[in-house]
């Protein structure tokens, strides 16, 4: 079975994507180290999991019917139903895979001590990890939970971001680009997704002989001169980059993030490297102020449609002019009086092919980031225009509500058809007013397991929703819960 890998925008139809259910270790957090762990709360795991089986079975619904239509009867499903684990080959789920490649020897013993290195586990620990089936060990390395007769040992700290498989990687046409998170606590799921991505999503070999499928990886790396660097150089060169902040948004363009969670270092080494590859046509950097709300760029704006994008109100062109006024306490201390003050920066770096394989840089900054989303629309998808919808229609304090529980986080199936949270009534509201038609995710489970095709319940531009009393605790959306690997082209219109 061969797992292919290519991405060329955030809304060609969906074909094949990585996901990880919440699993036990998110319900051995205890308030003290949420914090720690990068949760706001502790979330209650079975209602989780219900509501991430309908997120599951959605999924399956637009790119792998096979697996849940015409099953309502199907005990075998019933039971898929209840573990949130199912046999596709198209909604790939970590921790399966992480099993199939640890039944490798070879890649066992290199996982495995670089797994207990990082949780500094003893030798004995170690042995009795490489002892285990891979099944058993698959699901220790994710929760850091062992059952042993009968007694939940835990090992070490369970990584609950894992669901947000968004960030461990990002699919950029045919490579794999490795995050290097920002806390520490998703260092293990970084490192378990990077043998995933060599050995399972690109079929390397197992073998230490050179790989041309390495060359399909894109890894940044740390500079090499720490150890004469004072704390403060550490810090401004440290190289962090999670898959929130970036999107492959059209064949020749990528955007990055410049946040919270992406630095300045990563984002100059992943434009050398893409255009030295010449992956790449043109970077679009988008500086996003340095707060936890914000985090990554996917939260506060998403693709719904080639034309159509849904952004954090606050950040829109039209509310940053209406808030606008003059700064007394500027002008008193000499700034500049005029200039542009509002939260969001554009810089794009366009790559200038030159003889033989060299190239060149050319530059240009923009003021709104409504500027780059139409450009996007125009230029690189043919449309005639381009809609900015603002979260909560632009209605304070509902905007900003709406944007903590994920009302700019979506995940486009197909244009047009997108999934999200159930609670940011205000953006549903807006949706509504825009043409589109709004739907419960259980109720496209329904009609397509009683035998329905997807195609005949969803028609035309949609908005379907989610429960997400629980999931929306965990601070990620549906955009964050996904890692997409295969999506058709989208045509450009001429």
């Amino acid at each position: 079975m061969t797992h292919d890998i290519y991405v060329t925008s955030e809304i060609g139809r969906l074909k094949r994507l990585l996901i990880h259910s919440p699993d036990a270790g998110i319900g051995k957090i205890v308030p003290r180290i949420k914090d720690q762990l990068l949760y706001d709360d502790i979330v209650y795991l079975e209602k989780m999991q219900q509501e991430y089986s309908e997120y599951l079975r959605v999924l399956l619904c637009f790119l792998d019917p096979d697996q849940i239509q015409g099953k309502v009867n199907d005990a075998d499903y019933q039971a898929s139903v209840k573990s949130n684990r199912f046999g596709s080959n198209k909604v790939l789920n970590v921790e399966q895979m992480l099993a199939r490649i640890l039944r490798h020897e070879d890649i066992k013993y290199l996982l495995v001590p670089s797994v207990c290195a990082i949780e500094k586990c003893g030798l004995r620990t170690q042995k009795e990890m490489l002892g285990m089936p891979p099944e058993l060990l698959a699901s220790l390395l994710i929760t850091g939970i062992l059952n042993q007769e009968g007694q939940e040992i835990i090992l070490f700290p369970p990584v609950p971001n894992l669901i947000f498989t968004r960030d461990i990687g990002i699919t950029i046409h045919d490579h794999i680009l490795l995050s290097k998170p920002y806390e520490n606590a998703r260092d293990r799921e970084a490192l378990i997704f990077k043998y995933i991505a060599h050995f399972e999503l690109l079929r390397q070999k197992t073998s230490q002989e050179p790989d041309e499928l390495a060359q399909q990886v894109i890894e940044l790396q740390e500079p090499n001169l720490f150890y004469i660097s004072s704390e403060e150089e550490t810090q401004q060169k440290v190289v962090t980059i999670e898959g929130g902040d970036v999107m492959m948004i059209s064949p020749g363009h990528l955007l990055v993030g410049l946040s919270e969670r992406t630095s300045l270092p990563a984002v100059e080494q992943l434009v050398k490297k893409l255009f030295q590859r010449n992956l790449i046509q043109k970077v679009s950097v988008v500086k996003i102020p340095r707060r936890r709300a914000y985090m990554h760029i996917d939260t506060v704006f998403t693709q719904v449609k080639r034309d159509t994008w849904i952004v954090f109100s606050p950040f829109t062109k039209e509310e940053i002019n209406h808030n606008r006024g003059f700064d007394v306490a500027g002008a008193i201390n000499n700034k500049e009086q005029h200039r542009i003050t509002h939260d969001v920066e554009v810089i794009q770096f366009i790559r200038q092919a030159e003889a033989g394989h060299s190239y060149g840089i050319s530059t240009n900054r923009m003021d709104y980031l409504d500027d780059l989303l139409e450009q996007i629309s125009r230029e690189d998808f043919g449309a005639t225009r381009c809609e900015i919808i603002p979260s909560a229609g632009g209605k304070f304090p509902y905007s900003e509500r709406e944007q903590w529980t994920d009302a700019c986080n979506f995940l486009a199936v197909r244009e047009g058809v997108i999934i999200g949270y159930d609670r940011n009534i205000k953006t549903e509201e807006e949706f509504r007013k825009r043409g589109f038609a709004v739907m419960r995710s259980a109720e496209i489970i329904e009609q397509v397991e009683q035998g329905k095709s997807v195609d005949e319940v969803v028609t035309g531009d949609t908005l379907i929703l989610l429960p997400s009393g629980e999931l929306s605790r965990a601070r990620g959306g549906t955009h964050c819960m996904s890692m997409p690997l295969l999506r058709d082209d989208v045509r450009v219109l001429t």
